[in-house]
């Protein structure tokens, strides 16, 4: 089911903000991103939100002053993060490692946590007054690179709202740096898993030399296209509990059958919204999935290494010939494009082509954040109620959606997706989910029941 527009309004009260620097001394220094880390495409900072639950175990303990010093302490570790960027000949990123700090941002709310529901999920009511208001969320020279807001809450749960400098780290990266806030939070001298920096791996060869397909990058032109936020662009979620996903599946053909979650939702949100859009039948259309290539390199990368470890394999195929059968065996194609020379190949055409932009006309984005777990990241109050992005698109660019681990209200474990589109377009992929699952959902529904009875 799809969540509603949350209606809910509330008041935050924040304090002037502050600079929160390592706890001690740490190295001065510039470090060179990587070539996979400074393209067009990761210079925005993401939004991630954390819900914490009241604990009676921490009664008397500050969330506030509690993650406050944790961040402090990790910083000692993670001093990059307490720098600021530089652009070189290029536009070469590097982060100076001055020690100035993380922004981090005191605020109280008029609001339980009850308020927000049984299971708070994307799009979150008065979202900007949970993220401290950043002017311009593109321009990240000589910025903070991590900036949080602590919003105690009246039942004594709290919020953690982070805008994360995305050229620093992919998912797995910053759910490295926020466990090791937990860790430390909870009392740890030292993070569990020592960060590397070690981006030398991941930069352009010499001479760089492109050996692969690259059509996540092709520039084509923009028309029939929604590929910039507009006035009436809308958030909504959609969730994927067991009985969703099994009807899903009972559309996948014989010759597919082995396939992943990713791949099923994935292709299922591709065809809806390219439906949704209406676009003519002779549109070229793209689905890009984002991949985790840590283990794809021989030998992987290392243990604790923090930087952008992505690719986007895409599927590219018209808006008449797409089917869901057909999106199914593209995604499936394209994810086994990712090798090690295939993200060399993308550092070498990052330096050939000026760190350009991946396509975004008639474009969509899908990335899996299951495997990373951000619930986990504990304070000393527990897994969160929610942790993931805070909302669908990224920076300017609304055609991106996550895969985030998520227990409804019902208390199923499942996935959620949250995307945006044009209200108009947002109304016609709602009614193309429900259209899609109907008769698939309730048969689905039949056979569990069945299975419980016996």
């Amino acid at each position: 089911m799809a969540s509603l527009p949350p209606s809910l309004l509330f008041t935050v009260r924040r304090r002037q903000p502050e600079l929160v620097t390592p706890a001690i001394p740490t190295p001065h220094e510039v470090k060179l991103l990587s070539d996979i880390d400074d393209q067009e495409g990761f210079r925005f900072l993401a939004p991630l939100i954390h819900i914490y639950r009241n604990e009676p175990s921490m009664a008397g303990k500050d969330p506030v002053e509690v993650i406050r010093k944790a961040l402090s302490q990790t910083l000692v570790f993670y001093y990059p993060f307490a720098g600021r960027l530089k652009e070189g000949p290029g536009r070469k990123l590097m982060v100076d490692c001055t020690g100035e700090g993380v922004l981090f941002v005191e605020a109280d709310a008029d609001v339980t946590l009850d308020q927000f529901g049984e299971a708070p999920q994307p799009p979150f009511p008065c979202f900007h007054q949970l993220f401290y208001d950043v002017q311009n969320p593109e321009e990240i020279i000589n910025y903070p690179l991590l900036v949080i807001q602590v919003t105690r809450l009246k039942c004594g749960g709290f919020i953690v709202a982070s805008r994360l400098n995305h050229t620093m780290s992919d998912g797995a990266g910053i759910k490295q740096f926020m466990n090791c806030m937990g860790e430390m939070a909870r009392g740890a001298c030292e993070p569990s898993i020592q960060p590397v920096w070690c981006r030398e791996l991941l930069m352009a060869r010499d001479p760089p030399r492109i050996t692969c397909n690259h059509r996540e990058y092709e520039r084509v032109p923009s028309n029939d296209t929604i590929n910039s936020y507009e006035d009436d662009i809308v958030h909504r979620s959609f969730f994927f509990g067991p009985i969703e996903i099994a009807a899903i599946r009972r559309l996948v053909p014989l010759h597919l059958r082995k396939c992943t979650t990713f791949d099923v939702i994935t292709a299922w949100f591709w065809c809806c919204r390219t439906k949704a859009l209406q676009l003519k039948q002779e549109v070229e259309v793209r689905l890009m999935c984002m991949a985790n290539a840590r283990a794809r390199f021989n030998p992987p990368l290392p243990d604790g290494y923090y930087g952008n470890a992505i690719a986007y394999p895409t599927a590219v195929t018209t808006a008449g010939k797409l089917s869901f059968g057909y999106a199914l065996e593209l995604i499936k194609k394209v994810k086994a494009e990712v090798t090690e020379e295939y993200v060399h190949s993308v550092a070498d055409l990052m330096v050939t082509k000026g760190r350009c932009l991946f396509t975004t006309v008639n474009s969509c984005i899908v990335s899996d954040l299951t495997r990373a777990r951000f619930r986990e990241v504990d304070f000393g109050w527990g897994k969160a109620v929610y942790g993931g992005l805070a909302k669908g698109g990224a920076g300017a660019f609304p055609g991106v959606t996550f895969l985030v681990p998520h227990k409804n209200a019902r208390g199923e474990e499942g996935i959620i997706l949250p995307i945006c589109l044009p209200a108009k377009a947002m109304k016609s992929f709602a009614k193309e989910f429900e259209d899609m699952l109907g008769d698939q959902n309730r048969s689905t529904m039949s056979d569990l029941r069945i299975m419980s009875s016996l």
